[in-house]
């Protein structure tokens, strides 16, 4: 209990909870990177030993009490029915105090504080509180349970043939999925670009990009590239859930986050799922690449991405880049390695998961030109920063990431103009402008198209969408009229009307949260219409999800 009350203050200030579905996230991470990562950065060495210290000093309070204060002397009892009756008593009285604590002040778990009950205030801060440690670990494991037998908010797999039947309006009957899902391409909007690359930027939250964070100038390279003419950005996107491992798997498999590792599955191993990046991009004449800042063997991720049919996958030490850190080299190595190897390779598709913006925060900031006290500057005046040196330097690494994205991006529409790159982040979750953040601020990932042929006009300016939407997207962009492929999620380029992630829902002009009625505008849009907002969202979100677990469950039939 002491080792979990430690834990919680790091953990909170990571994930703004108490323990939840992170923790399902890291066991199945690379847990020798994670163990460095929490000595490093989170202390893990020093709160151990603190939790040490605070269960032997609980210890010898209890030792001393139990012998050195008054107690009350048992009666000496004669006869056995006596001593049958005060034992009774006794032990009721022990099993029923236990119980009564045990289920946070009632005797029964419906009415007692449970994780499901905890929140009894507005605040969500206050509602962690309340929740202790165990019932915390409760809720970690229920999610678990819950992950293994489809009980999912969002999945009704009752409803699996209503729910495929409306995903593109497909007239017929089918016992299989596929129909269901198949699209038709309306034409390329993009001539056909050499080289097309999908940059997933770690923690690349949306939120220095607003123009209320413009004195922390981190974020330069990304807002330059959103300026210049042959750009298209959109605030109205999400990521697919809260962590790396999820983000990635939504865009390789366009599948949408229903809390069961698809890495992990079998079924993704036998064969790509209907609704996969690579196959699709092969058929319009693409070798699909991985490259990684990481180890190759990360979540399980090469064998993955080869299983759905991408042809290579690079970790750092497959192009030579030296380790940097407990997860791999830097963001500089990782694309230094990527420009040379682009004048080899055929026509490819690049996806690539930077590793720099990521704790421990380790890298040489000042021989890497970050200006320390400008953003520490920047930082002071911020509302609620609780530690304006360690969000500095959280900030330094974002700020790296940004120019190193940036620079290659130019560099190589020097050497290749005929290329096209979609710059997103995997999450948001993480480096916060404070102890609270808006939705937006906590949740939201950039979307950037960029490239040969590229306009602001080239969809809604407010364009609604999330990394499971991306392939579709792509694909609209650049493929003949006639082409066929599969997407549960619509093509951005189709104006839809709403996106969601594991926790989240975006509107083009609003967001907010999927449990509770958390709404606010997005940055620079004033309108909120939050009932219709939510109705659009659940349009979408019930189908998908049934759909996304049905195919990583039971696979393409509806038997």
């Amino acid at each position: 209990m002491a080792i979990l009350f430690q834990a919680r203050f790091p953990y909170y200030r990571e994930f703004h909870s108490t323990y939840d579905l992170h923790c399902l996230m890291g066991w199945n991470d690379d847990r020798t990177a994670l163990f460095w990562t929490l000595i490093e950065e989170y202390g893990l060495v020093w709160r151990l030993l603190l939790a040490v210290m605070l269960t032997a000093l609980c210890w010898r309070i209890l030792k001393y009490a139990l012998y050195n204060w008054h107690t009350w002397s048992l009666p000496k009892l004669t006869g056995f029915f006596q001593q049958i009756v005060i034992a009774g008593v006794m032990l009721i009285t022990i099993v029923a105090f236990a119980v009564f604590v045990r289920f946070g002040g009632s005797f029964t778990y419906a009415n007692g504080v449970s994780w499901l009950s905890a929140a009894v205030t507005n605040n969500e801060f206050l509602n962690e509180c309340i929740l202790d440690d165990v019932q915390a670990m409760y809720r970690v494991r229920e999610f678990a349970e819950n992950m293994r037998a489809g009980k999912l908010e969002g999945v009704d797999a009752s409803r699996i043939r209503e729910f495929a039947r409306s995903i593109n309006g497909y007239p017929g009957e089918s016992e299989d999925i596929r129909p269901y899902l198949e699209w038709e391409a309306q034409g390329a909007r993009l001539p056909r670009p050499r080289h097309i690359f999908v940059i997933i930027g770690e923690s690349w939250a949306q939120w220095p990009m607003l123009e209320k964070y413009e004195k922390l100038h981190v974020a330069d390279g990304i807002k330059g590239l959103m300026a210049e003419p042959n750009s298209y950005s959109t605030r109205s996107f999400l990521p697919n859930g809260e962590g790396t491992a999820v983000g990635i798997v939504g865009i390789i498999t366009g599948l949408s986050a229903v809390n069961v590792d698809a890495q992990y599955q079998p079924r993704s191993y036998d064969a790509p799922y209907l609704t996969s990046m690579a196959p699709q991009l092969e058929r319009l004449g693409y070798q699909v690449d991985f490259w990684y800042g990481g180890i190759s063997s990360w979540d399980n991720m090469n064998r993955f991405t080869v299983a759905q049919g991408f042809h290579h996958f690079y970790g750092y030490p497959d192009y030579g880049a030296p380790r940097q850190n407990a997860w791999g080299t830097t963001d500089g190595y990782l694309f230094d390695a990527l420009s040379k190897h682009l004048a080899e390779e055929p026509p490819t598709v690049h996806v690539i998961m930077t590793v720099s913006n990521h704790p421990p925060y380790n890298l040489d900031l000042n021989k890497e030109g970050f200006d320390f006290a400008q953003t520490r500057e920047a930082v002071a005046a911020l509302d609620s920063v609780e530690d304006v040196e360690s969000l500095t330097v959280e900030l330094g690494h974002y700020w790296y990431m940004d120019k190193v994205v940036s620079d290659f991006v130019h560099r190589t529409m020097e050497e290749y103009p005929d290329s096209l790159f979609i710059i997103t982040g995997d999450h948001a979750a993480r480096t916060s402008p404070g102890t609270r953040p808006t939705t937006f601020e906590y949740q939201s990932v950039p979307f950037v198209l960029y490239g040969q042929g590229v306009q602001p006009q080239i969809m809604s300016p407010n364009a609604v969408g999330g990394h499971t939407s991306i392939t579709a997207t792509l694909i609209e962009l650049i493929a003949p009229k006639g082409f066929h492929y599969c997407s549960l999620s619509e093509s951005m380029t189709r104006n839809p009307k709403a996106a969601f992630s594991s926790s989240t829902w975006i509107t083009e002009n609003a967001i907010g949260t999927l449990n509770g009625n958390k709404t606010e505008s997005i940055p620079g849009n004033s309108a909120t219409d939050t009932e219709n907002s939510r109705d659009k969202v659940d349009e979408v979100l019930y189908k998908i999800r049934t759909l996304s677990w049905w195919l990583m469950e039971k696979g393409t039939s509806f038997e």
